[in-house]
């Protein structure tokens, strides 16, 4: 049975930092991508970075310099670290996997975390 399942979350002053953690089961993560989303109240989900089985590795605009996504397929587990967090990045974060290669659709992604809390406030 795939299960994703994210811890990491919470409470963090802006500026501070977070890193968030998805640990898969049920299949190997080697030959799969792991995306992470985010989704705040009242606004569509946003593929945030994503992690290829070939290596590759795709950030966002909107979080770039700030996010580093990282395996370990050994552990099965891909990491978000996120520093300098904003007012702006509170939501809830999911990871999201399909086989292979990352896909800017979250349509195209076949299993789903059930999410972890970032909020960000002082």
């Amino acid at each position: 049975q795939v299960q994703l399942v994210e811890s990491g979350g919470g409470l963090v002053q802006p500026g501070g930092s977070l890193r968030l953690s998805c640990v898969a089961s049920g299949f190997t993560l080697d030959y799969y991508a792991i995306a992470w989303f985010r989704q705040a109240p009242g606004k569509e989900r946003e593929e945030v970075s994503c992690s290829s089985s070939d290596g590759r590795v795709y950030i966002s605009d909107s979080v770039k310099d700030r996010i580093t996504i990282s395996r370990d397929n050994a552990e099965n587990t891909v990491y978000l670290q996120m520093n300098s967090l904003k007012p702006e990045d509170p939501a809830v974060y999911y990871c999201a996997t399909r086989e292979y290669l990352c896909s800017d659709s979250a349509n195209n992604y076949d299993y789903w975390g059930q999410g972890t809390q970032v909020t960000v406030s002082s």
